[in-house]
């Protein structure tokens, strides 16, 4: 059920990326492809083999970063479309639940829950209040919040990938020797690293961009 839900999750979150970033097909298309190759790999347990060398979950960090690379220089210019991203970050409340989960199993350690060091369940909590709060009032969200609210948004989110590296069962773990994250080994969850984290990344410095670059002399956002 915890799969399915996950698999759920990475669904919403490339369509919400699709339509918050411009509707590029190209992009889309990469995006889709990138997903089937990954989940491939880890549903046959390829990434599990943590004694191979180079580690081959270096497939699935590298990928995600020239994936980044893709989508940034493919999208940079777009106009982001808010509503849709902020549903996108909504998503980061459910994946930390998810994450909770995987900690009872055993799978990752606490430190990546919100018990632990990861906070990033605060962004997907905000981003709902925020949705709504455009969605009912149509109006427009103050430009310095809207700013704060971003580089929140990416401080947390690096911090918590920064712990998921450190305690992978990977030659650079650092932490978590007694239960080491090995769940972003397995499929689905290896879509969090893969997929979701890029979406995430990225979306923060589009609207980030936008914010700063096109709306300077305004108020509003």
């Amino acid at each position: 059920m915890l799969s399915f839900i996950f698999i759920i999750i990475t669904l919403l979150s490339l369509i919400l990326f699709y339509y918050g970033t411009g509707r590029d097909k190209r992009v889309l298309l990469v995006n889709v492809v990138w997903i089937i190759v990954v989940g491939i790999l880890s549903f046959s347990g390829y990434f599990e083999n943590t004694s191979a060398k180079p580690p081959r979950f270096l497939l699935v960090l590298s990928g995600a970063i020239l994936l980044s690379v893709f989508l940034f220089k493919r999208l940079k210019n777009n106009r982001p479309d808010v509503k849709p991203l902020l549903a996108l970050h909504s998503l980061r409340m459910l994946i930390e639940l998810v994450l909770y989960q995987l900690f009872l199993q055993h799978k990752i350690p606490v430190l990546m829950t919100f018990k632990g060091w990861n906070f990033d369940i605060l962004m997907g909590i905000s981003a709902i209040f925020i949705l709504l709060y455009l969605l009912l009032t149509k109006k427009k969200i103050s430009r310095s919040f809207f700013l704060i609210w971003n580089i929140s948004g990416l401080v947390l989110l690096t911090i918590i990938v920064f712990i998921a590296i450190l305690s992978s069962p990977l030659p650079l773990q650092q932490l978590a020797f007694d239960q080491p994250n090995i769940a972003l080994l397995q499929f689905p969850f290896s879509f969090l690293p893969a997929c979701i984290v890029p979406f995430v990344f990225l979306t923060h410095i589009f609207m980030l961009r936008t914010a700063w670059i096109n709306d300077a002399s305004k108020n509003n956002f």
